[in-house]
């Protein structure tokens, strides 16, 4: 079988491309008095076909490609400054005609990378033209160091939370005012029985009174000592149970074994594989969608063969049967939960909910997923309304009466029919 670093397999984009590269097309052809910029070399300048190119680039290439780092395949900063534009064109479209057309450049970067052969795209000049112009702006930018702060975690939920802090604060409270009394008792104590030792005319019950010790088994057996005691005893229970309730359903922190050890880390965070590629229904369905083992086989069809685990995805599809992952998060039937809506139109990032899935060799459950923290985060997000006209009433109606940037929860994301119906 041969060995592929491809940023797609076969033609499992092929909607989505052809989709981009008609866009592409009457936005530059058919479009009255209107030309595509481009540069010396060929390569489109103009924003329309730069947009197309991204969108291109992102949906089909960055499985197995970086703009600035080595990934299944070479990085491509700066391509347009190592090969001609017609040279990248005839690669991408046919990689093995040109390395076996004896270029010295292709032959090089087949052995380099152990003579992993890419998929021979049917992509249109233009789209490879629009590709190279997002990779020439991405790689005129300066290249940033990320610089990892030290920040608290949000992973918790305030608002289920509150409960138990008020508790506690509470039964401290209560404890520091119980041993304040027991402490200015003892002393009213002392100075009585001071007071009455001194007095000479004191009769023979009020001295035994005034010159008792103290006597720690009376104590313990004193209605009030066991009234104190019983009352320390329940507030402990109450609390235990109020803890017990806010935190039934919640399964922060939940990580099973699963059946084949897939690692986060390795695809998203060190080859940097798009959670969208795997994931293939986030963007456009209510649910993510557990990748199936074809979608795996786009690249150990050749990588890793060898690997115990990859091993079992090839188990799996021979036998025709299907990998019994261990559901993660859940939410329960009476919530509703559209991950399009989120992502999609919110674009709300994956780490949000799941946080730095990236650097998960193990994937946990990071956020509680409990109403109270689906609460604030309505509360807290601003509402994404750039570029989508459904919302452009929606902004000036609010901005009429606020200065204040538009929550999701000013446009209902507080209402009980928006996640319960």
């Amino acid at each position: 079988m041969s060995k592929k670093y491809s940023l797609h397999s076969g033609t499992r984009f092929l909607s989505s491309k052809t989709v981009l590269f008609l866009s592409l097309i009457f936005s530059v052809l058919f479009t009255q008095n209107v030309t595509v910029a481009q540069d010396a070399d060929g390569i489109p300048t103009d924003e329309a076909a730069i947009s197309t190119g991204e969108k291109l680039f992102k949906a089909n290439c960055t499985v197995c490609h970086a703009v600035n780092d080595k990934v299944i395949g070479p990085a491509l900063r700066d391509i347009h400054k190592r090969r001609n534009l017609d040279w990248i064109k005839a690669f991408v479209k046919n990689s093995q005609k040109v390395i076996k057309s004896g270029d010295e450049y292709a032959v090089n970067l087949y052995n380099e990378y152990n003579k992993t052969e890419m998929t021979a795209f049917d992509f249109e000049d233009a789209e490879i033209a629009a590709i190279v112009g997002y990779l020439k702006v991405e790689s005129a930018k300066e290249i940033v160091v990320a610089v990892e702060e030290t920040t608290a975690s949000t992973g918790g939920d305030a608002t289920a939370q509150e409960p138990s802090q008020f508790v506690n604060t509470v039964m401290i409270v209560l404890l520091v005012v119980l041993v304040l009394i027991l402490a200015v008792l003892a002393m009213i104590i002392t100075m009585l029985k001071k007071y009455l030792s001194q007095k000479d005319d004191l009769s023979e019950d009020d001295r035994e009174i005034a010159e008792q010790t103290f006597d720690l088994g009376a104590l313990v057996k004193s209605n009030a000592f066991l009234g104190l005691a019983a009352f320390i005893f329940t507030a402990i229970i109450m609390k235990s149970a109020i803890d017990g309730i806010f935190t039934i359903g919640v399964q922060q922190g939940y990580q099973p074994d699963q059946p084949i050890a897939f690692s986060h880390k390795i695809h998203a965070g060190d080859y940097k594989i798009d959670c969208n590629y795997c994931h293939t229904g986030v963007r456009k369905s209510k649910n993510a969608n557990i990748p199936s083992p074809n979608i795996c086989m786009n690249c150990h069809s050749s990588i890793k063969t060898e690997s115990p685990e990859i091993q079992k995805i090839y188990a799996a599809i021979e036998n025709n049967e299907p990998i019994e992952w261990v559901r993660i998060h859940n939410l329960p039937d009476l919530a509703y939960f559209n991950h399009s809506q989120h992502v999609e139109v919110g674009k709300v990032e994956c780490q949000t909910c799941h946080g730095p899935i990236e650097e998960m060799e193990k994937v946990s459950q990071y956020a509680p997923l409990t109403m109270g923290w689906c609460i604030n985060c309505h509360r807290e997000t601003d509402v994404n309304t750039k570029g989508n006209d459904y919302y452009n009433k929606l902004v000036d109606m609010h901005n009429s009466h606020s200065k204040e940037p538009m929550k999701v929860e000013d446009i209902g994301g507080l209402e009980c029919s928006k996640c319960h119906y």
